[in-house]
């Protein structure tokens, strides 16, 4: 039996199915989260049979119109495969908008089943919904449910009707016949008559307490967070807090203690490998895998931590103001805020904050925003972040703040470039977004997508970056004759072979040296690998020790390795966060952008605008600290006047093409 999750977006499919299913699908209190189908098993407690019942959670529709990508897979998936049963997951704060594509589910003949979720809101707000009265209206069953709750959430009796109603025939409240849903016109003269029918449905059912005409102690909030002047630095302010808490107070002091734990790793596997091992096998062992993944591995909690407040934050309903406030900014270059919700899911990671550009109607916007979305600080980056913020920075919290408000200006002026490149700079984007209420976020659920994410790092440290890890230690070991390299003879290894063109064209940029060349060639595979390839080519594996490096209250002896100031340090750190995100990132661009002149235009953009920045960043800071310009001026600046060169060529092209479409429309 199969059986498909269907309903608004923001409606709670995805709770629901986590709570049935028993997955960890990651969830938030806004709209676009859910980009693509997922499926599992449903629990047997709730069947109550050992026959296996499949569920698909789809993505969020508001019709059954397939004017966008997520409402596609929808309509493609309940049309083509067919499944049992359909239960319609229904905010039961909101029955006018989301009993119109009710009515469309009914339409298809499949049996339905209507959980009217999100139950314990309609109760606070005191409303009344005749459940009886809307199920013998709408021809199908109604049940209510609360899936965030554990006990008493009726989904015991929301599994066990679907089994019952399976295979029975689904008769349609409303009908529209000879409707070619293709067409638009068509399609928006039977919205109308639909919207009404719903819309009697509502008022025969419906008893609400207060009249949503009224303000209420939410929309008073809302005019304040959601304030043209006051929502971006309330936003900062948030921000600000999340990274002094991480990155500052409590993350610290929980990295101290798993830092001490790798730290006896360490000695433990010296000690047991003694004086007569392989001088190669045990720098393998011990720089390469346990010094290179403990590197990584050991700012573990300050980004748990950070996943944490950030969960909060999504589960409390606050994400969605941020798309308000910000869209304001990303219309004046083409895009909408809607572009803001695949940026903020990509603040966990590139790849499902790409996929979720689907959601986003206009082409060109949707391929702009999933060019731009890795340009955000992933979960990957965090670490490169942790270990420069501490080691030259004092762990202030502000680089952590500035290096998302910078990501957030970078899209802003890419934006701009890319809608003079492309020449449609005359789009009118438009952007409806339904505000979720707000609600006291759930520690569980948080801690749960902290746990997951901690996971998912674990496995990555545990695999790509102790494989690459091992493969720099050996590289590093050895010249190109397959000799082991002589002490102090390092940069005649295989590594700084590789890595030493490159570092030529990062001179200009204030580290020009191979083994951060290495390290920033080697982030491209997973970022992460930033600081594990630092941590193996400059001997310091034991760097989290704060005790001999003291990495949270500044870190001397390791700034003094690597041999960087702090304005360099800051332009290394903005040219791995800035430049092409890791190769499964890519592969999700290219995925969605289904155009590899865009995605080879995108990685080269994204590489330009990283050296660019970081050019910036390194030559200007280093004349304010020292009065003189920084080595490689010239060279920098060639190389940054070649980069626009191009796009000022592309620019020119992309206006002629627009005004080509100009003059062709006026004729």
């Amino acid at each position: 039996m199969k059986i498909a999750l269907a309903g608004n977006p923001n409606s709670g499919k995805t709770t629901l199915f986590n709570a049935i299913t028993g997955k960890m699908e990651h969830v938030g209190n806004w709209a676009g989260v859910t980009v693509s189908k997922k499926e599992g098993i449903i629990k047997e407690a709730l069947t109550q049979t050992t026959n296996a019942i499949t569920v698909v959670d789809l993505p969020g529709s508001y019709s059954m119109s397939p004017f966008s990508s997520e409402e596609t897979i929808t309509q493609n998936f309940i049309k083509g495969e067919a499944p049992d049963v359909i239960i319609n997951v229904v905010d039961s704060t909101n029955l006018n908008r989301s009993l119109f594509f009710t009515t469309q589910l009914l339409d298809l003949g499949v049996p339905v089943i209507v959980a009217l979720n999100k139950y314990d809101l309609t109760r606070d707000k005191k409303n009344v919904i005749n459940l009886q009265e809307l199920s013998r209206l709408l021809r199908c069953p109604v049940v209510e449910t609360i899936s965030l709750q554990s006990e008493g959430n009726g989904l015991d009796t929301l599994i066990a009707k679907s089994i019952a109603i399976k295979g029975q025939s689904q008769t349609a409240p409303f009908s529209l016949q000879n409707i070619d849903l293709n067409d638009r016109n068509s399609v928006e003269v039977g919205n109308t008559k639909r919207f009404e029918f719903v819309k009697n449905i509502v008022k025969a059912v419906e008893t609400r307490q207060v009249e949503s005409s009224k303000q209420t102690t939410q929309d008073s909030i809302d005019r304040v967070l959601a304030d043209k002047w006051m929502g971006l630095p309330i936003f900062a302010l948030v921000m600000w807090s999340i990274f002094s808490i991480s990155q500052t107070h409590l993350g610290p002091v929980l990295a101290d203690v798993l830092g001490g734990w790798i730290d006896g790793l360490y000695s433990l596997v010296e000690q047991l490998l003694g004086d007569d091992v392989s001088p190669l096998l045990g720098s393998l062992l011990l720089d390469g895998i346990i010094g290179g993944v403990g590197a990584v591995v050991g700012f573990l909690p300050l980004i748990m931590v950070l996943f944490f407040l950030l969960a909060l934050l999504e589960d409390s309903g606050y994400m969605a103001r941020v798309a308000v406030v910000m869209d304001r900014f990303f219309k004046t270059v083409g895009l909408s805020g809607k572009s803001i919700i695949p940026m903020v899911i990509g603040t966990g990671c590139s790849i499902p904050g790409i996929m979720a550009t689907r959601t986003i109607q206009n082409e060109r916007q949707r391929r702009t925003t999933a060019m731009l979305t890795p340009f955000m600080p992933c979960g990957a980056k965090l670490p490169v972040i942790a270990l420069f913020a501490g080691v030259f920075f004092n762990d202030s919290a502000w680089v952590g703040t500035l290096m998302y408000f910078v990501g957030i200006a970078i899209i802003i002026i890419s934006a701009l470039i890319i809608g003079k490149i492309t020449g449609e700079k005359n789009s009118r984007p438009f952007f409806i977004l339904e505000l979720p209420e707000y609600r006291f976020p759930s520690i569980k659920r948080a801690t749960e997508s902290t746990l997951s994410r901690a996971k998912a790092f674990i496995i990555k440290a545990g695999t790509i970056i102790l494989v690459c890890n091992a493969a720099v230690q050996i590289m590093q070991t050895f010249n190109w004759q397959f000799q082991v390299v002589a002490e102090g003879a390092e940069g005649s290894s295989i590594l700084a072979g590789l890595a030493s063109p490159f570092a030529m064209i990062l001179i200009p940029l204030g580290f020009g040296v191979w083994q951060l060349a290495a390290a920033a060639i080697t982030g491209f595979i997973a970022k992460e690998n930033v600081v594990g390839t630092l941590a193996v080519v400059y001997g310091i594996t034991n760097f989290i020790d704060t005790e001999k490096l003291a990495l949270v209250s500044g870190s001397s002896d390791v700034a003094g390795i690597m041999g960087l100031t702090t304005v360099a340090a800051l332009s290394y750190l903005m040219f791995n966060l800035f430049t092409p995100p890791c190769f499964a990132a890519i592969g999700a661009m290219n995925a969605e952008l289904e155009d590899k002149k865009w995605l080879w235009g995108g990685v080269i953009f994204q590489f330009g605008m990283g050296y660019f920045v970081a050019f910036i960043t390194y030559q200007i800071g280093t004349l304010f600290t020292t009065g003189s310009l920084g080595q490689g001026f010239v060279y920098g600046l060639l190389t940054c006047l070649g980069l626009l060169g191009i796009l000022i060529y592309l620019i020119r092209k992309g206006c002629t093409q627009e005004d080509l479409k100009l003059n062709k429309g006026l004729n």
